[in-house]
């Protein structure tokens, strides 16, 4: 385990970083280093394949992103092993969300996507709304990766097949339009960019099941790889499609003119996907985080997290970067590698930037059916068929709440798929948590109170104890009212005893619920009275007015010493109110305890 290095703070701190500064040693800058150096091996070519899943038109925007997120990330953020750049599901975010748009105009609408995005984290970051990303299902998470997996495997079929681009239809954005139209083309598959596609698969492979060779940058190495294979083959004769070059004039960012009434009507059609391009970089940011701090013993600060990650995506956005969020596997690696504090990104950054500055003119000798394939290659590792697994045989909301996201990601673009499983996962949730146990009960001979079997009879027919149980929130006000409804059609019924001793979260629906319950019965000369309240409840109900309406008479306290002594003096009112004998109340009690209300 590693030392604990900082904590969860209630405010943001600007320039965390400072406190890595008045520590630092040469050792930390040796180890920083090497873990760096493999990091900027892997960023460098993820960050070309992010672009590329994007649908952007140059190459080298993932690699500035990648070099941004690594530079700026540090300065702002908690984790010491944090590596912030683009990621395969935010790239994909950002093709869904821009897919609609001719394609000369995407690189500014990145920008304002970018710029929107940033803002939400940041603002999120100062309201702390890090803390409810712990709320999101793991099964929503699961059924979203899943999904997106498959459509990023889809959205690389024509370049892996190697079908011309006037083939290719644009403005697919879903997992079906995209795979239907590749395999629409499948007769037009170019031969050389399928056998470098397979060749590609098999080196990267090979390469990372070899217990010596998957230490090296495997997939860099294996892109260096098919470039010569793809040399050999244009020397044979045969065409094969390669990356784009770009040179620093490329790198400039596209700007959005304000002065362009248009501006303003993009910006209204981009807000829904910076939003979930916003809460999708939250969500990797924390997961990655979190199952990091497990590993090195530090104490997570999502929040200051997720401010890092809007102030890199802040930059990203102003030099023609996509969006940024914490990448699992680069952060993975940057631990292992051995790194120890946050300089590791910032010189992985520079190294990242050196290669977006000086690969522009050779990187065209790239294939692109070798970066399309490793791209597939590396997505399948993101399907966990254990989580899958455990997400369908634990619960059937699970299981619901896994296809309902898989599916939704399937047939509808990935900014609305994503709140598709969230809101089916708090949907079944509430249905769950809004079923509150309504159970009739009686008491004995010997006084104790017990579940009264439907086929008996009530030991006093004009009087019934109903115990509730569990969450009455708005979810459950209904079924609340319901069932004592139910309860109340015995004409020979005078007076329902509410035991809610074990009764929580009242809010206001339900206090009207319980409004319109009392109103009802007393309108039909019967009565409601309320025992073993907690104090949490019975504040509800001073706060709402409820006092009056049902009579502080008919409210008793309950009490933790002496739980019965409450249901006793609720029996003893309602004999009261019906003018019958005290002596018939035989419920056991303790005297000698505190007697609570």
């Amino acid at each position: 385990m590693g030392r604990l290095h900082g904590g969860s703070e209630k405010r943001l701190r600007f320039f965390p970083f400072r406190r890595t500064l008045r520590h630092y040693s040469w050792a930390s800058l040796s180890a920083d280093t090497k873990a760096a150096i493999n990091v900027s091996l892997l960023a460098i070519p993820q960050g070309m394949a992010c672009a590329k899943i994007a649908g952007l038109p140059v190459e080298a925007t993932g690699i500035l992103c990648a070099a941004i997120g690594s530079l700026l990330g540090p300065l702002f953020a908690h984790s010491r092993h944090t590596n912030l750049g683009p990621t395969n599901a935010s790239a994909l975010m950002v093709f869904s969300s821009l897919a609609a748009f001719a394609a000369p105009e995407r690189p500014m609408l990145l920008a304002i996507l970018a710029v929107m995005a940033a803002g939400m984290l940041i603002l999120g970051a100062a309201l702390r709304m890090a803390d409810l990303i712990q709320y999101i299902s793991r099964s929503v998470i699961v059924g979203y990766i899943t999904g997106a997996a498959l459509l990023i495997m889809a959205s690389q079929l024509p370049d892996a097949l190697g079908l011309p681009p006037a083939l290719r239809d644009t403005q697919a954005r879903t997992f079906v339009m995209l795979l239907a139209g590749a395999l629409r083309h499948l007769g037009q598959t170019s031969l050389p960019d399928l056998a470098i596609s397979a060749v590609s698969l098999t080196v990267f492979f090979l390469l990372t099941r070899h217990p010596k060779l998957k230490k090296l940058p495997c997939f860099a190495l294996t892109l260096i790889l098919m470039g010569g294979l793809a040399a050999l083959l244009q020397w044979r004769g045969n065409h094969v499609a390669g990356l784009q070059s770009f040179s620093l004039q490329d790198l400039a960012p596209a700007l959005p003119d304000l002065t362009d009434p248009r501006t303003y009507d993009r910006i209204s059609m981009l807000l829904g996907p910076a939003f979930a391009v916003a809460f999708l970089a939250s969500l990797e940011n924390s997961v990655m985080t979190k199952s990091l701090a497990s590993r090195s013993g530090d104490r997570p600060d999502l929040n200051q997290d997720m401010f890092g990650c809007g102030m890199a995506n802040l930059g990203s956005a102003f030099c023609g970067g996509l969006p940024v969020s914490g990448s699992l596997t680069r952060s993975m690696l940057n631990y292992t590698s051995g790194a120890r504090t946050q300089i590791s990104s910032l010189i992985c950054g520079v190294l990242c930037l050196a290669g977006a500055l000086l690969l522009g003119k050779v990187i065209h000798l790239i294939p692109r059916a070798a970066l399309a394939a490793l791209i597939m290659g590396l997505t399948i590792s993101l399907i966990n068929i254990a989580h899958l697994r455990i997400c369908l045989r634990a619960t059937k909301a699970d299981a619901l709440t896994v296809i309902v996201t898989f599916l939704a990601t399937l047939l509808m673009p990935l900014h609305i798929a994503i709140f598709v499983g969230v809101a089916t996962s708090i949907v079944l949730y509430l249905r769950q948590a809004s079923r509150p146990s309504l159970v009739e009960y009686d008491f004995t001979a010997e006084g104790h109170l017990m579940e009264r079997p439907a086929d008996l009879v009530r030991t006093n027919p004009a009087i019934s104890i109903v115990h509730v149980e569990g969450e009455l929130f708005f979810g459950a006000a209904e079924l609340f009212r319901n069932q004592i409804q139910q309860t109340a059609a015995d004409p020979n019924l005078r007076i329902i005893i509410l035991r809610m001793k074990n009764a929580r979260h009242l809010d206001a629906t339900s206090v009207m619920a319980l409004q319109e319950l009392t109103e009802f019965l007393r309108s039909d000369g019967r009565d409601v009275i309320i025992s073993g309240l907690s104090k949490d409840v019975y504040r509800v109900l001073r706060n709402a007015g409820m006092v009056p309406i049902v009579g502080r008479e008919n409210l008793f306290i309950g009490s933790a010493q002496n739980p019965n002594l409450s249901t006793r003096n609720a029996l003893k009112r309602a004999q009261a109110i019906l003018g019958t004998a005290i002596a018939d109340v035989r419920i056991f009690y303790d005297p000698s305890k505190p007697s609570g209300g």
